[in-house]
């Protein structure tokens, strides 16, 4: 069973690292042929293209898909919490965020005369 993991880890960082190093390619390839033409930018090398990569990741937060909660899940987090609310814990709730957030008026009143 153990080295069921050992072999999946492997798997994985060898996967990982072609995929770097595919990408990096792939963007020295993409900067060389179009910002000089288009902007008369240098050529970069590849080291320079793994660089631009980190930077990236560091900067945007990039590559996302991987494990952990989604995009999303603040949402669906919230309207369990709403289906869970009695109407009284309701009311109190848009209570604090007109509060905090000023009045809103009833949708029925936002209709164009």
């Amino acid at each position: 069973m153990a080295k069921h993991w050992v072999r999946r880890i492997v798997k994985f960082v060898v996967l990982a690292a072609l995929f770097v190093v595919v990408f990096s390619f792939v963007l020295m390839s993409l900067w060389n042929w179009l910002m000089p033409a288009l902007f008369g930018w240098r050529v970069i090398t590849y080291w320079q293209a793994l660089g631009i990569l980190v930077l990236s990741k560091i900067l945007f937060g990039g590559f996302r898909g991987g494990p952990g909660p989604s995009r999303w899940d603040w949402r669906r987090r919230m309207m369990e919490r709403w289906e869970q609310m009695t109407p009284q814990e309701r009311e109190k709730f848009r209570e604090g965020l007109r509060a905090h957030c000023g009045p809103f008026p009833p949708p029925e009143s936002q209709a164009k005369p």
